[in-house]
């Protein structure tokens, strides 16, 4: 194997900031029909192109080349730290958020699609920089890899090279990276363009279902309103919570129902298992709430719906204050956090293809004790899992526990209660946003040390990552020949 070439890596780093650079530019036409100030996007879209320029002119001569798995796996991480940095430039030029370390936490929060905030009056923000806000939440769901892979088919990279070290498409539903790329975008599109229609139709204006919009297909959460959902009426937090289940769903299954390919949906246990997990845990919340509160039926049920699917799909949207909830629903929130829904989903989390898999080994194990003679075979998805895959899968819960445990600690240590330490590691690592403690869904995350802060953006990073991604950087063989 032969050693990373960097000027690979600079290169997919140039591409990125091209795209960025450009997506700036998006925020213009907002700030000139609400009578703001262009000037921040415009120097934003400048810098950024300018660095991205000198990026290129040192690695063109890398363009030919293909980027093998070790240069992927390094470009995709060091990512969503210049995507992140660069981001941070519109809140920066433009007074909305003057500190550094705000700036970055607010853009590192949406990339990732964490949705957690910084800020506390979010209303006295101007327009431009909400939509900026927003937009960063749409172009990280489905990913900026996979918009790179768009423009840059000469690097050759797979999609079994790319795809899974960024969103776990473990599928391959077409050998062309590209084409791959097209088809998810397709179906990304397609749910923001319908999810935008139908919360027009209710009481939300277009700039307010645009914005929400880009938040939920990508489960980020982060809303141009201080209340987030609370103010809005039945009819916009039912089309919000149908959107957010619907965003928790992998693209490949879409993919599959447009080309009438049901045999393949049928038999997806992790679909399945994702919409049994949201029906068990929505009904148990909502018949919480229904004994133990004075909010009648529609009211219960509408609630706790809403926020059982906001934290599976670590979207983090409020339509209630649950840390008012009777202690048994606010525990139940807490336990999702580590939910996640599925696999090839713009969501965080530990992913419900990962809890099937511990499912299915603990049930192993007892029909074992019990006929110790029996060999199982453990198969998710009508597919066979290997010893390697499943070695895999237990691997990264045990990571995943350990670093949120990691996190907790640290935390602590930087003068956090341990409720909202223990919160702010599990919903910062799951990408999830509101937590429990003074992290709550109408609290943020401003009180929060700047070593607290930046704690909470590396949780994001690696949650972002799948952690795997993140680790093999500091092993010995990822950068040996």
């Amino acid at each position: 194997m032969k050693l990373i070439n960097p000027l690979v890596v600079i290169y997919i780093l140039s591409a990125i900031l091209l795209f960025t650079a450009v997506s700036f530019l998006l925020c213009i036409p907002l700030a000139l029909i609400y009578r703001e100030s262009p000037a921040p996007f415009v120097l934003s879209s400048l810098i950024t192109l300018a660095i991205s320029v000198i990026l290129y002119l040192i690695s063109r001569k890398a363009s030919r080349e293909r980027a093998n798995i070790r240069e992927g796996s390094l470009a995709v991480s060091l990512a969503w730290l210049v995507l992140s940095a660069a981001g941070s430039l519109p809140y920066l030029l433009s007074g909305a958020i003057p500190s550094f370390t705000n700036a970055f936490f607010e853009t590192v929060s949406g990339f990732t699609t964490t949705g957690a905030t910084i800020l506390s009056d979010i209303e006295s923000l101007p327009y431009s920089i909400l939509f900026w806000r927003s937009l960063t939440h749409w172009i990280g769901g489905l990913g900026i890899i996979m918009f790179v892979i768009i423009i840059m088919p000469s690097l050759g990279m797979t999609a079994n090279q790319l795809l899974p070290l960024e969103s776990s498409l473990k599928e391959k539903i077409h050998p062309k990276t590209k084409s791959v790329a097209i088809r998810l975008l397709y179906v990304y599109l397609g749910l923001t363009v319908t999810q935008v229609l139908l919360l027009v139709a209710g009481d939300m204006n277009l700039f307010d279902s645009i914005c929400h919009t880009f938040s939920t297909v990508a489960t980020g959460g982060f809303s141009p309103k201080n209340t987030s959902l609370m103010d809005y009426s039945a009819w916009s937090q039912y089309i919000i919570a149908i959107f957010m289940f619907l965003s928790g769903v992998s693209f490949v299954i879409y993919y599959y129902i447009f080309n009438f390919n049901f045999r393949k949906v049928r038999y997806n246990d992790e679909l399945w298992y994702y919409l049994s997990v949201t029906l068990f845990f929505g009904v148990l919340v909502s018949c919480i709430l229904l004994a133990n509160t004075t909010k009648p039926l529609e009211t219960a049920f509408r609630e706790g719906f809403f926020q059982v699917i906001s934290i599976i799909t670590t979207t983090g949207f409020a339509s209630a204050d649950y840390l008012k909830w009777p202690a048994a629903a606010t525990i139940v929130v807490f336990l999702l956090l580590f939910s996640g829904a599925c696999t090839g989903s713009s969501t965080g989390g530990i992913k419900m293809a990962r809890h099937l898999l511990v499912f299915k080994n603990i049930r192993g194990a007892l029909l074992r004790l019990v006929h110790p003679g029996m060999i199982t075979q453990i198969r998710i998805n009508n597919q066979a899992i290997s010893n390697q895959q499943n070695l895999s899968g237990i691997t990264f819960l045990i990571i995943y526990i350990i670093l949120f445990l990691a996190g907790s600690i640290v935390l602590a240590i930087t003068g956090l209660d341990p409720l909202t330490a223990i919160s702010a590691s599990a919903s910062s690592l799951g990408n999830v946003g509101p937590g429990l403690g003074t992290i709550g869904p109408v609290h943020n995350f401003f009180h929060l040390s700047a070593i607290g802060k930046y704690i909470c953006c590396l949780l994001m990073i690696i949650g972002r990552l799948e952690i795997y991604t993140f680790f093999i950087l500091f092993t010995r063989s990822f950068w040996r020949i």
